[in-house]
């Protein structure tokens, strides 16, 4: 491999080739396919990862049917959430050695995880939670960093603090109240009647309904739900308060009428974000939400669990790669 290091080995201990669940057309789950391509070869701050277990979520639906905010030409690989080992390392490249175990995003496309190996971008990758196994570590980076910046980088919350996570039951949610938690906040929650038990268990002081009722004032909202129910949200915000939506563009008219601030949020993994998740799995202050694992060939049966017409438990669904 051209301008790549491999400390270990040599070119020939890898393979030419590599499995990689593919789309050559968007559409259904139908869509995915499996193929034979190349091993990828690593560029500048780059790392080849051999993959172990790659997480499903639904960007990688968005991608598939071709609903994805960034340009994503075709044929490409599935998937970003992935855990594994570090196998070559790009020239130039910095922070990881060949051997090192890794966890993180791929790329910023979110593409290329479903396969067996991956070149992966090294600012969105850290080193593995040594308390998790690698099907645990790879359902965490998207859904964990997500919960991670929308407390402490979009809504700068401290300790002290009064948080209302709405939607708090989904995987993002499920972290929050936990890094929430963990951070010194008060967390209301809201979820159904049956979920109520677990949230309180992560963390949460507080588990009320959709509804929003009742509920007190908090600093902020962390709405993972949007829709009609984001304008009610800002009455529960006291003065100076902040709105964080990961999922819809919050009106700043409601926002200046309610004298808070109010931002959408996307997403941006990268080693910080993931080396703090990482320190408060190893303290044993978070738990991952796993609920179905499936064979590397069976990711268009993970899209069709996700598009609900195919039953599974509730928790991420991850594909364990084998070689």
């Amino acid at each position: 491999m051209a301008n790549t290091v491999i400390e270990t080995g040599s070119r020939n201990s890898l393979p030419a080739t590599m499995i990689a669940l593919r789309v050559a057309q968007f559409g259904g789950p139908e869509a995915i396919y499996t193929e034979h391509i190349p091993l990828p070869e690593p560029e500048e701050d780059e790392v080849l990862v051999k993959i172990f277990a790659a997480g499903v979520g639904p960007w990688d639906a968005w991608i598939r049917s071709g609903r994805s905010v960034l340009p994503q030409p075709l044929p490409l690989t599935l998937g970003s959430d992935i855990s594994g080992v570090v196998v070559a390392i790009g020239e130039g490249t910095r922070g990881f050695a060949v051997g090192e175990l890794v966890y993180g995003v791929t790329n910023k496309r979110f593409t290329n995880g479903y396969a067996q190996y991956a070149a992966c971008r090294a600012e969105m990758l850290a080193r593995k939670p040594a308390a998790l196994s690698f099907t645990q570590a790879a359902s965490v980076p998207v859904v964990a960093v997500t919960a991670w910046q929308m407390l402490f980088e979009y809504a700068g919350l401290k300790s002290g603090r009064r948080v209302l996570i709405h939607g708090a039951a989904g995987s993002v949610g499920r972290y929050a109240v936990q890094l929430a938690h963990a951070a010194g906040l008060t967390v209301v929650a809201t979820g159904s009647d049956n979920v109520s038990t677990e949230l309180l268990a992560l963390g949460a002081s507080q588990v009320i309904g959709r509804d929003l009722s009742p509920v007190t004032k908090v600093d902020a909202v962390i709405d993972l739900v949007g829709g009609d129910s984001q304008a009610h949200l800002f009455e529960f915000i006291s003065a100076g308060g902040k709105l964080v939506s990961a999922v819809s563009n919050p009106d700043p008219r409601l926002a200046c009428a309610h004298g808070v601030s109010a931002e959408f949020m996307l997403v941006a993994v990268n080693t910080a974000s993931l080396d703090s998740v990482r320190a408060l799995f190893d303290d044993g202050r978070l738990r991952t939400w796993v609920g179905t694992v499936l064979p590397l060939d069976a990711a268009r049966r993970a899209h069709e669990m996700m598009a609900g017409t195919v039953p599974h438990p509730p928790g991420k669904i991850v594909l364990e790669v084998s070689h």
